[in-house]
């Protein structure tokens, strides 16, 4: 018997010149087996090919006969609700390295790229030139084009637009024999292929058309139709426009170009229900906007209660508790004239509709963008619905005729009222489309599943609509045959055998050779829910929507995927590998190759702690990362650098005291802790002691404190090693008109807490007491360190530790604006400084570069704050020398760019002015020193 298994073919694929990774680790197949949908199929094999060239060799090794039993899955971006790219054997990961943009001419109008390139970075590479590729996902910040023309995905605008396929001038494939692209004429090694999937796809045709409704979100993939002009010619490439992957490997995309409009204006309505929302949308088409959505009562109470709806205008907030359902009114245009025209006139029309009770106008593009987030980010939030039922993407992108949709709706909401669903609803009502995502314990309710997908499925037809609107078929294909016809299906079936006769590519999709496709309860399901109170619980929770694989290098989350486009080295991949983890450890049992794999992308994440924030559903994978350590070294030793790290926290108090012993020695001290604990670049010196005027101990705390009198609170890795920040931070608040004195340090058990160490409980009930009795003085707390300040608002409470109020320093000093306060008016002359704050400081608390343009502002001084990711050294991890690749990459990707030559920095972060120094040789100030020198001037 020949050797079909993962290591033969990797060992074939090596032989025969493959160039890009060839992976079976437990994490990244674990983390490869999901997406957004509720199906887990864990594949044997991960592969992420270099090129075109890396295809075919791919496509030609797995030909061979010894492989043919072995399936073929291409995945993009994983944002599939119905796990389209869910299969075992071989996954392509096209995201990794094939996300190029080859070619384009905007004069012309289209442009060749990768399957693997996001859509948001095409978009953004082609705006300098006033195209874009229309298709408006809302998971544009990672959705690929490989995935959106597998899926033939839809979105924001298809009424004017049209679906990816819509969109779409030309393919080419990986076959064994080569690449054959519909840019050329075929080879001769082809004809037979394509012969035959003509022959199929004429056959079927007229049974396609009879059954398909003549929708704008018309139905694709095999789309016989269009594959098959009346005028003859066969276009084979729109066979592949919707077949997930199931005729074989695209490479090369040329992808249509429309020209950017001028003119971009954005209404949005709150109305006192989602009847009356819903009611609005067919008298405002008459105005011609490019697009309507919705967006109900429950994702409008979901989005104020995560702080969402803090980023909509006030007109726009609902009052008192009363939710509001929200109408989303696009309109593009090149003549501002007529477009203000529609837009006056649709305004006033709303104003008459029943139940209308607010509403904005957005003209600025960066607030339009924001204001679409917002629907964005609500949506997600459908995930982090309390309780073991969440609302599921399963039946959400029906599409009826848009007069038919509030009778479909009805009857919808009758199906899930008979079942005792709740559920949440958003959509594109322009095209017929509302996204109702019903509320299912998928460990519990999977018969409830099916009973509701067949009664949906039944009601499209019934209301003249698609199953499957806007977001692919995959494991629904169960549905294809009843819904196309036998005759159809058997051209289906024809086009299927001419491209893959062997059924290998994403086998079980859409189309069936020698057997039904599987069942949409016959595909595995991922688990759902955690025991009640389990630490590793947000794991289960995560529900596959992906936005922490955001490309953009300005978006704080998630630093470790952007450096590596790793799906293990993401939350979503992480969470993936952590429960199943923690599956084998509930059955008392130790997967010893997941632990290991496990470990490895644990070490890589950076604790930024974006996840926790930034996440819908607060995937905090820091957090599960300790939980993960505490029980693995429980069982185990921890390595010696670790040790060495607890020990320094925990003793940090002391070496601050025999700091003037070692004051001297440091450089070789560092260089030996650098060799015991794997690390570079420690900081050179020890800081000076503060003068006794400036601190503050027990003793103070238990007495009057002169007024204005604030109280700095300092991490220990600044209360060692940064003396300059300290001194800027108590100079800059003297320069204000305040009293800082600095409070003895307490470490608050960071590492401790990172490792899983149990020794943090001790560490944080010593640093608690400590706070209360200096807040008992009722002077304000300011923490120095954004990272210690995210630590006690998040960690702490997540520890059952209850602190008193500790505030950034431009918290408390915006407070004070607020409240009155007058600054000096501080002159300022040269360039505009910039401001980089710290990214866990930007995600935890999303005001924080405001609130310092609010406070340098009042003392006449403008600053600049450029939107940053992570510099790469959060913490200890820029330190060690393992990661030093990717701490580097970090800070070309984002920071390096936006620090420019004569503008001073100015950083929060104590990390990431470490960072600034040594990789750009650039001194960054604390904020709070500027203002010092600047009143000193």
């Amino acid at each position: 018997m020949t050797d079909q298994s993962p290591p033969a073919l990797t060992t074939a694929l090596r032989a025969a010149g493959f160039r890009g990774e060839i992976e079976t680790d437990r994490a990244l197949r674990t983390a490869m087996s999901t997406d957004n949908s509720v199906y887990q199929v864990m594949p044997d094999l991960v592969v992420a090919p270099m090129d075109a060239a890396d295809m075919v060799t791919l496509e030609r090794v797995m030909a061979a006969p010894r492989f043919a039993g072995m399936p073929i899955t291409a995945r993009g971006g994983g944002t599939g609700t119905n796990g389209q790219s869910l299969s075992r054997g071989v996954i392509v990961d096209t995201r990794r390295h094939m996300h190029r943009l080859l070619d384009f001419d905007a004069a012309e109008g289209w442009a060749d790229v990768e399957p693997g390139m996001v859509l948001d970075d095409l978009n953004e590479r082609l705006r300098p030139h006033g195209v874009f590729f229309a298709p408006e996902t809302s998971t544009s910040t990672r959705c690929t084009i490989g995935g959106m023309v597998s899926t033939d995905a839809s979105g924001k605008g298809s009424r004017v637009y049209g679906k990816t396929s819509d969109n779409i001038l030309a393919l080419e494939i990986a076959r064994p024999e080569g690449l054959l692209s519909s840019l050329v004429p075929a080879p001769d090694w082809a004809r037979p292929m394509l012969d035959a999937a003509e022959a199929a796809a004429r056959g079927g045709r007229a049974a396609f058309i009879a059954a398909t409704p003549r929708l704008n979100r018309r139905f694709t993939g095999y789309d016989l139709d269009r594959a098959c002009p009346e005028p003859g010619g066969f276009e084979w490439w729109r066979l592949f426009l919707g077949a997930e992957g199931t005729l074989g490997l695209v490479t090369k995309i040329r992808v249509a170009l429309r020209p950017l409009a001028r003119e971009k204006r954005l209404l949005v309505a709150g109305f006192g229900s989602f009847r009356e929302a819903l009611a609005s949308a067919l008298p405002l088409a008459e105005f011609e906007p490019t697009a309507i959505e919705v967006m109900d009562e429950r994702v409008q109470k979901l989005a104020d209660g995560a702080g969402i709806l803090t980023r909509l205008p006030p007109a726009l907030r609902a009052s008192r508790g009363q939710p509001l359902a929200y109408v989303f009114i696009e309109f593009n245009g090149e003549d501002p004239d007529d477009l203000q025209s529609r837009l006056t006139a649709c305004e006033t029309a709303i104003r008459a509709l029943p139940g209308a009770r607010a509403i904005h106008m957005a003209r600025d593009a960066a607030e339009i963008r924001e204001l679409w987030a917002v629907r964005s980010a609500g949506v997600g939030l459908l995930g982090k619905v309390d309780g073991r039922a969440r609302p599921v993407a399963f039946v959400e992108d029906c599409v009826v005729p848009p007069e038919n949709l509030p009778a479909f709706l009805d009857d919808f909401l009758a199906v899930l009222d008979a079942h005792g669903l709740e559920f949440g609803i958003y959509g594109h009502v322009d095209v017929g489309c509302l996204h109702v995502r019903p509320a299912l314990n998928i460990d519990t309710d999977r018969e409830r599943l099916v009973a509701v997908s067949d009664a949906v499925f039944a009601l499209t037809r019934k209301h003249g609509g698609i199953f499957w609107g806007e977001h692919g078929k995959g494991v629904r294909g169960a549905y294809l045959r009843d819904w196309i016809g036998p005759e159809a299906y058997a051209g289906l079936q024809g086009v299927k055998a001419a491209f893959d006769p062997a059924g290998r590519c994403n086998p079980g999709k859409l189309v069936g050779l020698d057997a039904p496709v599987p069942a949409i309860d016959d595909i595995p399901f991922r688990p759902f829910n955690a025991p009640e109170g389990d630490a590793l619980t947000r794991a289960f929770r995560c529900n596959g929507n992906a936005q922490c694989l955001s490309y953009a290098a300005a978006t704080p989350m998630c630093p470790s995927f952007k450096a590596t486009a790793d799906l293990r080295q993401s939350p979503k991949g992480r969470a993936d590998a952590l429960r199943a983890w923690r599956q084998a450890r509930l059955k008392g049992r130790v997967d010893a190759a997941l632990e290991a794999d496990l470990t490895a992308t644990l070490d890589a994440c950076l604790g930024c702690k974006a996840c926790a924030s930034s996440c819908p559903v607060q995937v905090d994978i820091p957090a599960m990362r300790a939980a993960f350590y505490a029980d693995l070294y429980a069982r185990k030793a921890r390595p010696l650098a670790d040790r060495l790290m607890l020990l320094a926290e925990r003793e940090s108090v002391t070496l601050q005291a025999l700091a003037p012993m070692l004051r001297p020695v440091w450089p070789l001290l560092a260089r030996i802790g650098g060799a015991l604990t794997g690390t570079v670049d420690l900081p050179k010196a020890l800081a000076p002691a503060l003068p006794r005027a400036d601190r503050i101990g027990a003793a103070d705390l238990a007495r009057p404190l002169p007024e204005g009198t604030v109280i700095v609170i300092e991490d220990w890795f600044s209360a060692l090693f940064d003396g300059a920040a300290r001194t800027d931070a108590l100079a800059g608040l003297k320069a204000l008109g305040y009293r800082p004195r600095m409070l003895a340090m307490r470490p608050a058990g960071k590492t401790a807490q990172s490792l899983g160490d149990p020794r943090f409980k001790t560490m944080a009930d010593r640093l608690r007491r400590h706070l209360e009795a200096a807040a008992a003085t009722g002077a304000p707390l300011i923490g120095l360190d954004p990272a210690l300040v995210m630590q006690l608002r998040q960690d702490y409470p997540q520890a059952g530790i209850a602190l008193p109020p500790v505030l950034l320093p431009q918290e408390f000093l915006s407070r004070e604006l607020a409240a009155g306060r007058r600054f000096p008016d501080l002159a300022a002359t040269g360039p505009a400084p910039r401001l980089f704050t710290h990214c866990t400081e930007a995600t935890g608390a999303a005001q924080a570069a405001a609130d310092w343009r609010r406070v340098f502002a009042a003392l006449g001084v403008e600053i600049d704050t450029p939107a940053t990711g992570c510099c790469g050294m959060a913490g200890l991890f820029g330190h060690k020398t393992r990661h030093q690749t990717v701490s580097k990459r970090l800070f070309a990707m984002s920071w390096a760019p936006k620090i420019e030559a004569g503008a001073p920095v100015l950083a929060t972060g104590f990390s990431c002015r470490c960072q600034t120094e040594r990789l750009a040789n650039v001194p960054a100030r604390h904020p709070l020193g500027l203002i010092a020198d600047l009143a000193a001037a």
